[in-house]
């Protein structure tokens, strides 16, 4: 089995509009823009039954069209730098929403997540790179105007094990909102 994630999507738009903070430090391996995504919760990797109770379980995620802003680039790993993202602002509704997929993924059995949920679209991973360039390239680029976006479905994706940072396959998406049940639109694993 593939290894499974909950996520949002990110928008052509939104993704473009973060391309240009794309080149000029050492060591980056850049995420295609066309797999940008936040990830919720990641599942791993799970046999057929349990992404068959995933799936079963999400489309009963009752929640409604949230707006997302992103606001900053940040690093992850502090003096040994691993990630470069887009910080996303946390809401209590991105937060709940998380906390629901926790709640459900924890009743199928799945181990908590070891780590705090903090919201980022990750641009890309970095391998020897030094903090000092990090800082620098960071100082570079800001994100001047807030980049926003309407969440409208969640979305069940899978990576392979052996990649990592892409490519992504969309599994299932599940719509967000109140006038339609949340009934999964399967992607047939087509790439958005």
């Amino acid at each position: 089995m593939p290894r499974l994630f909950t996520a949002l999507e990110i928008p052509a738009e939104v993704a473009s509009a973060l391309t240009p903070h794309r080149g000029g430090l050492s060591g980056a391996r850049w995420i295609d823009p066309a797999d940008y995504h936040i990830t919720l919760r990641f599942l791993g990797d799970v046999d057929r039954r349990t992404a068959n109770d995933v799936d079963a379980f999400l489309g009963d995620i009752q929640s409604y069209p949230f707006e997302v802003t992103l606001d900053a680039l940040g690093t992850f790993g502090g003096d040994k730098p691993r990630a470069v993202y887009a910080r996303v602002q946390p809401t209590p509704r991105l937060t709940e929403l998380q906390a629901d997929l926790e709640r459900l993924m924890r009743r199928l059995g799945l181990p908590a997540e070891a780590r705090k949920f903090v919201p980022h679209v990750t641009l890309a991973r970095l391998r020897d790179t030094s903090p000092l360039d990090v800082a620098h390239f960071l100082s570079l680029h800001p994100i001047v105007r807030p980049i926003s976006f309407t969440a409208r479905r969640l979305a069940l994706m899978s990576s392979r094990d052996s990649v990592g940072g892409g490519p992504y396959v969309l599994e299932a998406a599940y719509p967000l909102g109140p006038s339609y049940p949340n009934r999964p639109m399967r992607a047939d694993h087509q790439r958005r």
